[in-house]
């Protein structure tokens, strides 16, 4: 199974976005999948239900600094390669879904009741989420491999 498929199979069984995204690419780069899937809880549904930039992406963004990220604090080149790589991807994945906020991507505020219900009800975190994480995923792979 491809990494994309790994990462919609792990949501399937119950996690969130931004975990499924962290955890499945985590282990390559030297984080185990427990800390992943714990240090990415807080992002899930636009960060916390806030409605925000979508786990997948916040997820994601953890993928991309966590291959990257400066660890030095005079290496600029590496701040700048992990902003340079983090705006490709919001190029990419707005190309395909329109914008990176939950609240727009799915059409309600999670952070409402009433609304997180609805969503649940209509199946959008199977049947919507899942294709933002394959999205997601999908462009990580393109980026991670150039």
């Amino acid at each position: 199974m491809d990494r994309a498929g790994e990462a919609v199979e792990c949501m399937k069984s119950g996690y969130l976005c931004s975990q499924a995204v962290l955890s499945t690419f985590s282990e390559q780069l030297g984080l185990d999948k427990i800390t992943a899937k714990k240090i990415s809880c807080a992002f899930g549904a636009g960060v916390s239900r806030l409605g925000l930039t979508c786990g997948a992406v916040s997820g994601a963004f953890m993928v991309i600094g966590l291959k990257y990220g400066k660890t030095v604090a005079s290496d600029n080149d590496s701040k700048e390669k992990t902003y340079l790589l983090t705006q490709k991807f919001v190029e990419k994945f707005t190309e395909r879904n329109g914008t990176i906020n939950c609240k727009e991507l799915l059409g309600f505020y999670l952070g409402k009741p009433e609304e997180y219900s609805q969503a649940r009800d209509k199946g959008l975190f199977i049947s919507f989420c899942t294709k933002l994480v394959r999205d997601a995923s999908e462009i990580l792979e393109e980026i991670i491999k150039e």
